[in-house]
Protein backbone atom coordinates (compact mmCIF):
# COMPACT_ATOMS: atom_id res chain seq x y z
CA UNK A 1 0.00 0.00 0.00
CA UNK A 2 1.62 3.25 -1.04
CA UNK A 3 0.83 6.47 0.90
CA UNK A 4 2.09 9.59 -0.84
CA UNK A 5 3.47 12.70 0.65
CA UNK A 6 0.47 14.52 0.29
CA UNK A 7 -2.50 11.87 1.04
CA UNK A 8 -1.13 10.93 4.40
CA UNK A 9 -3.12 8.02 6.67
CA UNK A 10 -6.37 8.37 8.71
CA UNK A 11 -4.30 7.80 11.64
CA UNK A 12 -8.40 8.41 13.87
CA UNK A 13 -9.28 5.25 12.46
CA UNK A 14 -6.40 3.34 12.30
CA UNK A 15 -6.78 -0.07 14.30
CA UNK A 16 -2.94 -1.63 15.24
CA UNK A 17 -4.23 -4.99 16.60
CA UNK A 18 -1.65 -6.59 19.48
CA UNK A 19 -0.16 -9.23 17.35
CA UNK A 20 3.26 -10.74 18.21
CA UNK A 21 5.21 -10.48 21.47
CA UNK A 22 8.24 -10.27 23.19
CA UNK A 23 9.55 -13.74 24.13
CA UNK A 24 12.35 -14.15 27.40
CA UNK A 25 13.82 -17.32 25.86
CA UNK A 26 14.31 -18.40 29.57
CA UNK A 27 18.58 -18.39 29.94
CA UNK A 28 19.37 -18.55 26.11
CA UNK A 29 22.88 -17.83 25.47
CA UNK A 30 23.53 -14.67 23.21
CA UNK A 31 19.63 -14.51 23.25
CA UNK A 32 17.41 -13.33 26.36
CA UNK A 33 14.89 -12.04 24.09
CA UNK A 34 13.65 -12.65 20.69
CA UNK A 35 10.62 -10.84 19.09
CA UNK A 36 7.88 -12.58 17.56
CA UNK A 37 5.34 -11.56 14.69
CA UNK A 38 1.67 -12.56 13.75
CA UNK A 39 2.67 -15.37 12.53
CA UNK A 40 4.57 -17.17 15.94
CA UNK A 41 7.94 -16.69 13.40
CA UNK A 42 11.61 -15.04 15.04
CA UNK A 43 12.14 -11.54 13.63
CA UNK A 44 15.45 -12.46 12.36
CA UNK A 45 16.59 -8.58 11.72
CA UNK A 46 15.37 -7.91 15.59
CA UNK A 47 17.26 -10.92 16.12
CA UNK A 48 20.62 -9.86 15.18
CA UNK A 49 20.78 -6.00 16.32
CA UNK A 50 19.67 -7.86 20.21
CA UNK A 51 23.24 -9.62 19.74
CA UNK A 52 24.95 -6.71 18.38
CA UNK A 53 23.24 -4.90 21.63
CA UNK A 54 24.94 -7.65 24.06
CA UNK A 55 28.08 -7.35 22.18
CA UNK A 56 28.49 -3.97 22.47
CA UNK A 57 27.75 -4.38 26.82
CA UNK A 58 24.55 -3.40 26.97
CA UNK A 59 22.37 -5.32 29.78
CA UNK A 60 20.01 -7.95 29.30
CA UNK A 61 17.45 -5.15 30.65
CA UNK A 62 18.12 -2.63 27.64
CA UNK A 63 17.62 -5.58 25.53
CA UNK A 64 14.43 -6.16 26.67
CA UNK A 65 13.74 -2.18 26.71
CA UNK A 66 14.58 -2.18 23.35
CA UNK A 67 12.80 -5.26 22.42
CA UNK A 68 9.27 -3.72 23.47
CA UNK A 69 9.66 -0.35 21.29
CA UNK A 70 10.31 -2.45 18.37
CA UNK A 71 7.45 -4.79 18.63
CA UNK A 72 4.93 -1.96 18.55
CA UNK A 73 6.85 -0.65 15.73
CA UNK A 74 6.13 -3.94 14.24
CA UNK A 75 2.42 -3.78 15.36
CA UNK A 76 2.06 -0.11 13.25
CA UNK A 77 3.98 -1.68 10.07
CA UNK A 78 1.79 -4.86 10.21
CA UNK A 79 -1.14 -2.44 10.43
CA UNK A 80 -0.60 -0.22 7.37
CA UNK A 81 1.01 -3.06 5.33
CA UNK A 82 4.33 -1.76 4.89
CA UNK A 83 7.36 -4.06 5.38
CA UNK A 84 10.25 -3.21 7.85
CA UNK A 85 12.94 -2.61 5.13
CA UNK A 86 10.33 -1.00 3.17
CA UNK A 87 9.03 1.98 5.88
CA UNK A 88 10.00 5.20 4.82
CA UNK A 89 9.76 8.56 6.74
CA UNK A 90 6.25 8.85 5.79
CA UNK A 91 5.59 5.58 8.08
CA UNK A 92 7.69 7.06 10.76
CA UNK A 93 6.23 10.28 10.75
CA UNK A 94 2.96 8.53 10.96
CA UNK A 95 4.13 6.21 13.80
CA UNK A 96 5.30 9.27 15.90
CA UNK A 97 1.94 10.88 15.47
CA UNK A 98 0.12 7.78 16.20
CA UNK A 99 1.96 7.05 19.60
CA UNK A 100 1.85 10.33 20.87
CA UNK A 101 -2.63 10.17 20.50
CA UNK A 102 -3.02 6.74 20.90
CA UNK A 103 -4.15 4.72 24.17
CA UNK A 104 -1.76 2.46 25.77
CA UNK A 105 -2.58 -0.95 26.64
CA UNK A 106 -2.46 -1.41 30.73
CA UNK A 107 -4.24 -3.84 33.12
CA UNK A 108 -6.62 -1.84 35.38
CA UNK A 109 -5.28 -2.57 39.35
CA UNK A 110 -8.11 -1.78 41.48
CA UNK A 111 -7.47 -0.42 44.24
CA UNK A 112 -4.05 1.20 43.81
CA UNK A 113 -3.37 4.72 44.43
CA UNK A 114 -2.82 5.37 40.38
CA UNK A 115 -6.19 3.68 39.26
CA UNK A 116 -8.29 6.08 42.28
CA UNK A 117 -6.66 9.44 40.35
CA UNK A 118 -7.64 10.81 37.31
CA UNK A 119 -5.95 10.35 34.32
CA UNK A 120 -2.96 13.31 34.14
CA UNK A 121 -4.50 14.41 37.85
CA UNK A 122 -2.20 15.17 40.70
CA UNK A 123 -1.93 12.52 43.66
CA UNK A 124 -3.57 14.28 47.08
CA UNK A 125 -0.66 12.74 49.01
CA UNK A 126 2.66 13.11 46.76
CA UNK A 127 1.38 15.66 44.74
CA UNK A 128 2.37 13.64 41.06
CA UNK A 129 0.40 13.99 38.10
CA UNK A 130 -0.50 10.25 37.63
CA UNK A 131 0.09 8.49 34.42
CA UNK A 132 -2.31 9.15 31.42
CA UNK A 133 -4.03 7.06 29.21
CA UNK A 134 -2.04 8.01 26.39
CA UNK A 135 2.13 7.25 26.22
CA UNK A 136 4.44 9.22 28.40
CA UNK A 137 6.58 12.07 26.52
CA UNK A 138 9.67 9.96 27.45
CA UNK A 139 8.45 7.15 25.96
CA UNK A 140 7.94 7.89 22.79
CA UNK A 141 11.13 10.09 22.92
CA UNK A 142 13.06 6.88 23.81
CA UNK A 143 10.87 4.51 20.90
CA UNK A 144 12.49 7.20 18.18
CA UNK A 145 15.73 6.89 19.98
CA UNK A 146 15.54 3.52 19.20
CA UNK A 147 14.52 3.11 15.87
CA UNK A 148 16.72 5.07 14.90
CA UNK A 149 19.78 3.37 16.40
CA UNK A 150 18.32 0.20 14.65
CA UNK A 151 17.64 1.32 11.21
CA UNK A 152 21.24 2.73 11.81
CA UNK A 153 22.41 -0.25 12.43
CA UNK A 154 20.95 -1.98 9.61
CA UNK A 155 21.48 0.79 7.00
CA UNK A 156 25.84 0.29 8.00
CA UNK A 157 25.09 -3.68 7.54
CA UNK A 158 23.91 -2.93 4.65
CA UNK A 159 20.75 -5.36 4.94
CA UNK A 160 17.60 -2.59 5.09
CA UNK A 161 16.51 0.12 3.34
CA UNK A 162 19.27 2.97 1.90
CA UNK A 163 17.38 5.88 3.98
CA UNK A 164 16.92 5.81 7.55
CA UNK A 165 13.46 5.98 8.27
CA UNK A 166 13.93 7.85 11.67
CA UNK A 167 16.48 11.04 10.46
CA UNK A 168 18.43 13.25 12.37
CA UNK A 169 17.16 17.31 12.82
CA UNK A 170 19.29 19.05 9.98
CA UNK A 171 18.42 22.34 11.35
CA UNK A 172 19.82 21.20 14.92
CA UNK A 173 23.13 19.74 13.21
CA UNK A 174 23.95 22.53 10.71
CA UNK A 175 27.61 23.67 10.83
CA UNK A 176 30.05 22.45 13.03
CA UNK A 177 28.76 20.56 16.39
CA UNK A 178 29.47 22.89 18.95
CA UNK A 179 31.70 25.62 17.37
CA UNK A 180 32.49 28.53 19.48
CA UNK A 181 31.17 26.37 22.76
CA UNK A 182 31.08 28.20 25.65
CA UNK A 183 33.46 26.03 28.20
CA UNK A 184 31.80 27.63 31.45
CA UNK A 185 28.34 26.27 29.43
CA UNK A 186 26.85 22.40 28.99
CA UNK A 187 27.33 20.54 25.62
CA UNK A 188 24.15 21.53 23.05
CA UNK A 189 23.01 18.12 21.78
CA UNK A 190 22.77 17.91 17.96
CA UNK A 191 22.21 14.72 17.18
CA UNK A 192 18.51 14.89 18.17
CA UNK A 193 15.76 13.15 16.00
CA UNK A 194 13.20 14.83 13.62
CA UNK A 195 10.23 13.09 15.42
CA UNK A 196 11.51 13.32 18.85
CA UNK A 197 9.42 15.21 21.12
CA UNK A 198 10.99 17.50 23.48
CA UNK A 199 11.05 16.17 27.09
CA UNK A 200 9.88 18.40 29.87
CA UNK A 201 12.95 19.30 32.42
CA UNK A 202 12.06 17.64 35.82
CA UNK A 203 13.42 18.13 39.12
CA UNK A 204 13.96 14.99 40.85
CA UNK A 205 11.57 14.81 43.80
CA UNK A 206 12.68 13.35 47.01
CA UNK A 207 10.45 11.62 49.38
CA UNK A 208 9.66 13.89 52.46
CA UNK A 209 10.48 12.81 55.95
CA UNK A 210 7.07 12.52 57.52
CA UNK A 211 6.03 10.32 54.69
CA UNK A 212 9.26 8.49 54.61
CA UNK A 213 8.86 7.34 58.42
CA UNK A 214 5.06 6.51 57.77
CA UNK A 215 6.21 4.24 54.36
CA UNK A 216 8.52 2.62 56.80
CA UNK A 217 5.82 2.13 59.46
CA UNK A 218 3.89 0.20 57.02
CA UNK A 219 6.21 -2.40 55.91
CA UNK A 220 4.92 -5.91 56.48
CA UNK A 221 8.25 -7.76 57.30
CA UNK A 222 12.39 -7.26 58.05
CA UNK A 223 12.49 -8.34 54.60
CA UNK A 224 10.76 -5.13 53.63
CA UNK A 225 12.13 -3.31 56.13
CA UNK A 226 15.85 -3.93 55.15
CA UNK A 227 15.18 -3.35 51.56
CA UNK A 228 13.88 -0.10 52.32
CA UNK A 229 16.89 0.95 54.71
CA UNK A 230 19.28 0.48 52.15
CA UNK A 231 17.95 2.08 49.30
CA UNK A 232 17.33 5.10 51.63
CA UNK A 233 20.43 4.99 52.97
CA UNK A 234 22.74 3.92 50.12
CA UNK A 235 21.36 5.54 46.98
CA UNK A 236 21.84 2.35 44.97
CA UNK A 237 19.32 1.04 42.39
CA UNK A 238 16.58 -0.85 42.81
CA UNK A 239 18.05 -3.63 40.71
CA UNK A 240 21.55 -2.93 42.11
CA UNK A 241 20.73 -4.06 45.30
CA UNK A 242 18.33 -6.73 44.62
CA UNK A 243 21.06 -9.00 42.72
CA UNK A 244 23.46 -8.94 45.65
CA UNK A 245 24.70 -12.12 47.06
CA UNK A 246 25.11 -12.95 50.65
CA UNK A 247 29.02 -12.63 50.17
CA UNK A 248 28.61 -8.83 49.55
CA UNK A 249 27.77 -7.40 52.90
CA UNK A 250 30.18 -6.68 55.05
CA UNK A 251 29.11 -5.41 58.33
CA UNK A 252 32.40 -4.92 60.03
CA UNK A 253 33.11 -1.81 57.76
CA UNK A 254 29.05 -1.00 56.79
CA UNK A 255 29.41 -1.17 53.23
CA UNK A 256 27.60 -3.29 50.49
CA UNK A 257 28.86 -4.30 47.34
CA UNK A 258 26.73 -3.52 44.10
CA UNK A 259 26.99 -3.86 40.36
CA UNK A 260 26.07 -0.63 38.69
CA UNK A 261 23.64 -0.96 36.33
CA UNK A 262 25.16 0.76 33.03
CA UNK A 263 28.89 0.25 33.74
CA UNK A 264 28.93 -3.12 35.54
CA UNK A 265 31.44 -2.26 37.45
CA UNK A 266 31.80 -3.50 41.11
CA UNK A 267 31.82 -0.98 43.60
CA UNK A 268 31.40 -0.91 47.34
CA UNK A 269 28.62 1.56 48.75
CA UNK A 270 28.23 2.50 52.31
CA UNK A 271 25.25 2.13 54.21
CA UNK A 272 23.06 3.18 57.55
CA UNK A 273 23.78 0.87 60.35
CA UNK A 274 20.08 1.01 60.81
CA UNK A 275 19.73 -0.90 57.52
CA UNK A 276 22.35 -3.43 58.29
CA UNK A 277 20.67 -4.56 61.96
CA UNK A 278 17.11 -5.13 59.87
CA UNK A 279 19.38 -7.10 57.50
CA UNK A 280 20.41 -9.22 60.59
CA UNK A 281 17.11 -9.74 61.75
CA UNK A 282 15.80 -10.99 58.42
CA UNK A 283 18.75 -13.58 57.93
CA UNK A 284 17.99 -14.45 61.36
CA UNK A 285 14.32 -15.03 60.63
CA UNK A 286 15.15 -17.25 57.37
CA UNK A 287 18.10 -19.83 58.70
CA UNK A 288 17.47 -23.02 57.44
CA UNK A 289 15.19 -21.95 55.09
CA UNK A 290 16.53 -20.98 52.34
CA UNK A 291 20.25 -22.39 50.98
CA UNK A 292 23.29 -21.65 52.72
CA UNK A 293 26.31 -19.87 51.35
CA UNK A 294 28.37 -17.04 50.58
CA UNK A 295 27.38 -16.83 46.69
CA UNK A 296 23.18 -17.56 47.63
CA UNK A 297 21.10 -14.66 46.86
CA UNK A 298 20.77 -11.88 49.91
CA UNK A 299 16.77 -11.70 49.14
CA UNK A 300 13.96 -14.18 49.04
CA UNK A 301 10.48 -14.30 48.99
CA UNK A 302 8.29 -14.60 51.86
CA UNK A 303 6.15 -17.19 50.89
CA UNK A 304 6.94 -20.82 49.93
CA UNK A 305 8.71 -22.24 48.03
CA UNK A 306 11.31 -19.66 48.46
CA UNK A 307 12.62 -17.97 45.54
CA UNK A 308 14.88 -15.25 44.69
CA UNK A 309 13.55 -12.34 44.69
CA UNK A 310 12.60 -10.47 41.71
CA UNK A 311 11.96 -6.81 40.91
CA UNK A 312 8.82 -7.10 39.86
CA UNK A 313 7.99 -8.96 43.44
CA UNK A 314 9.66 -5.73 45.23
CA UNK A 315 7.64 -3.43 43.17
CA UNK A 316 4.18 -5.00 44.24
CA UNK A 317 5.42 -4.70 47.35
CA UNK A 318 5.63 -1.24 47.33
CA UNK A 319 2.61 -0.64 45.41
CA UNK A 320 0.86 -2.25 48.62
CA UNK A 321 2.28 -0.07 50.80
CA UNK A 322 1.62 2.76 48.67
CA UNK A 323 -2.15 1.81 48.04
CA UNK A 324 -2.53 1.54 52.13
CA UNK A 325 -1.38 5.27 51.85
CA UNK A 326 -2.98 6.17 49.17
CA UNK A 327 0.05 7.38 47.13
CA UNK A 328 2.32 6.51 44.00
CA UNK A 329 6.01 6.71 45.09
CA UNK A 330 8.56 4.46 43.45
CA UNK A 331 11.28 2.28 44.23
CA UNK A 332 13.52 4.96 42.32
CA UNK A 333 11.90 7.47 44.46
CA UNK A 334 13.44 5.85 47.09
CA UNK A 335 17.36 6.97 45.04
CA UNK A 336 16.31 10.57 44.77
CA UNK A 337 15.33 10.71 48.52
CA UNK A 338 18.64 9.32 49.57
CA UNK A 339 20.42 11.48 47.07
CA UNK A 340 18.84 14.86 48.21
CA UNK A 341 19.63 13.78 51.95
CA UNK A 342 23.16 13.56 51.05
CA UNK A 343 23.18 16.32 48.66
CA UNK A 344 21.91 18.63 50.85
CA UNK A 345 24.99 18.17 53.49
CA UNK A 346 27.00 21.14 53.90
CA UNK A 347 29.60 18.65 55.55
CA UNK A 348 29.29 15.94 52.84
CA UNK A 349 31.73 17.19 49.05
CA UNK A 350 29.11 16.70 46.60
CA UNK A 351 32.06 14.65 44.55
CA UNK A 352 31.70 11.87 46.89
CA UNK A 353 27.76 11.82 46.35
CA UNK A 354 28.16 11.25 42.71
CA UNK A 355 30.83 8.69 43.51
CA UNK A 356 28.16 6.70 45.86
CA UNK A 357 25.29 7.46 43.79
CA UNK A 358 27.37 6.60 39.94
CA UNK A 359 26.96 9.32 38.11
CA UNK A 360 29.19 10.09 35.04
CA UNK A 361 28.94 13.26 35.47
CA UNK A 362 29.01 15.92 38.14
CA UNK A 363 26.24 18.30 36.57
CA UNK A 364 23.72 14.86 37.51
CA UNK A 365 24.35 15.04 40.88
CA UNK A 366 23.60 19.25 40.83
CA UNK A 367 20.13 18.61 40.30
CA UNK A 368 19.39 17.39 43.89
CA UNK A 369 20.81 20.25 44.79
CA UNK A 370 17.46 22.47 43.22
CA UNK A 371 14.55 22.87 45.49
CA UNK A 372 11.50 21.03 45.29
CA UNK A 373 8.10 21.90 44.41
CA UNK A 374 6.89 21.68 47.87
CA UNK A 375 10.10 24.19 49.06
CA UNK A 376 9.02 26.85 46.45
CA UNK A 377 5.78 27.08 47.50
CA UNK A 378 6.57 27.10 51.56
CA UNK A 379 9.35 29.36 50.90
CA UNK A 380 7.11 31.71 48.25
CA UNK A 381 3.96 32.04 50.90
CA UNK A 382 6.29 32.46 53.63
CA UNK A 383 7.36 35.74 51.09
CA UNK A 384 3.94 36.30 50.90
CA UNK A 385 2.89 36.79 54.16
CA UNK A 386 5.86 38.72 55.09
CA UNK A 387 4.56 41.30 52.76
CA UNK A 388 0.99 41.58 54.12
CA UNK A 389 2.46 41.63 57.61
CA UNK A 390 4.59 44.40 56.40
CA UNK A 391 1.66 46.29 55.01
CA UNK A 392 -0.08 45.83 58.26
CA UNK A 393 2.40 47.28 60.65
CA UNK A 394 2.23 51.39 60.80
CA UNK A 395 5.18 53.37 59.59
CA UNK A 396 7.97 53.92 61.75
CA UNK A 397 9.28 57.91 62.30
CA UNK A 398 12.78 57.49 61.22
CA UNK A 399 15.17 58.32 64.70
CA UNK A 400 16.68 62.14 64.68
CA UNK A 401 20.69 62.17 65.21
CA UNK A 402 22.12 60.94 68.25
CA UNK A 403 24.84 62.67 70.80
CA UNK A 404 28.10 60.65 71.73
CA UNK A 405 27.78 60.51 75.50
CA UNK A 406 31.41 61.15 75.94
CA UNK A 407 31.13 64.32 74.06
CA UNK A 408 28.24 66.03 76.17
CA UNK A 409 30.32 64.70 79.02
CA UNK A 410 33.19 67.02 77.67
CA UNK A 411 30.79 70.08 76.57
CA UNK A 412 29.24 70.17 79.98
CA UNK A 413 32.19 69.82 82.33
CA UNK A 414 31.29 66.65 84.11
CA UNK A 415 34.02 65.02 86.38
CA UNK A 416 35.69 62.23 84.69
CA UNK A 417 35.23 63.27 81.07
CA UNK A 418 38.17 63.39 79.24
CA UNK A 419 39.36 65.88 76.59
Amino acid sequence: MIISEGAGRDLARLVVPRLGKLVETQGAPGEPYRLMDAAGAVVEPVSVFFRELLASGRSVATVRSYGMDLLRWWRFLAAVDVGWDRASRIEARDFSCWIQATAKPRKPRTGSATSKAAAGGANPVTGKPSRGAQYAVTTVAHSETVLRTFYEFHLDAGTGPIVNPFPLDRSRRSGRANAHHNPMTEFRRDRVGRYRPRVPYRIPRGIPDEMFDAIFAALPSDRDRALVAFWVSAGVRASELLGMRVADVDPGQQVITVVRKGTRAVQQVPASADAFVHLRIYQQSLRGLVPAGRTQPLWWTLRRPFRPLTYHGAHRMFERVNASLGADWTLHDLRHCAARRMARDPELPLRHVQAVLGHAALTTTQLYTAPDQEEVVEQVLAHHARRAQQREQPPVAPAGPAYDPQSLAILWGRPGASA
